[in-house]
């Protein structure tokens, strides 16, 4: 698989069909549901992406099949469900990139997730809460948050924020 395949696990159905929506234009089908009955291992060629609402660890680990088959998965969940579905599927690949979706060319030595961390904080979340949007731990999101103040040089999550905004206006 050269091209990333797109993973994510929201927590709202709007997000979701944003996402979808966003695939299908990159040129993603849409199948609703995560079951796939096709006999070929391989979906890579196919760029199907899978979304729906995954309420049990059945749908969870169906969707995770799917994923390591080659699809894209865009999963509607919550709770300690939502943490463990992101687990699983960041063994399969990145979380968070989508089709047609371009990388921001600010120069930011950053990875997609501690951009998305960075954007929740500027947008006046906390640690916590960001963390949790964005369905990792807190000590995960403290990792990570410690790792883009590193590679931005700084020693507090403020000014690496601070940062982050300046370049995004950029």
């Amino acid at each position: 698989m050269g091209e990333q395949v797109p993973l994510h696990v929201v927590g709202a159905a709007g997000e979701a069909e944003a996402l979808v929506r966003r695939c299908a234009a990159g040129g993603w089908s849409a199948h609703r549901g995560f079951a796939l009955l096709e006999p070929a291992w391989d979906l890579a060629d196919r760029r199907l992406v899978c979304h729906g609402h995954v309420g049990d660890d059945h749908t969870a680990s169906q969707a995770v099949l799917a994923a390591a088959r080659g699809a894209g998965i865009i999963a509607v969940a919550s709770g300690q469900l939502a943490l463990n579905l992101a687990a699983d599927l960041r063994r399969v690949g990145p979380l968070g990139l989508t089709p047609g979706k371009v990388e921001a060319a600010d120069g930011l030595d950053l990875d997609t997730e501690q951009r998305a961390l960075l954007s929740r904080l500027a947008a006046g979340s906390t640690i916590a809460a960001a963390a949790e949007a964005e369905f990792v731990s807190l000590r995960t999101a403290n990792r990570r948050i410690a790792a883009a103040r590193q590679s931005l040089g700084v020693k507090t999550t403020r000014e690496a924020v601070m940062i982050y905004i300046k370049h995004a206006r950029d």
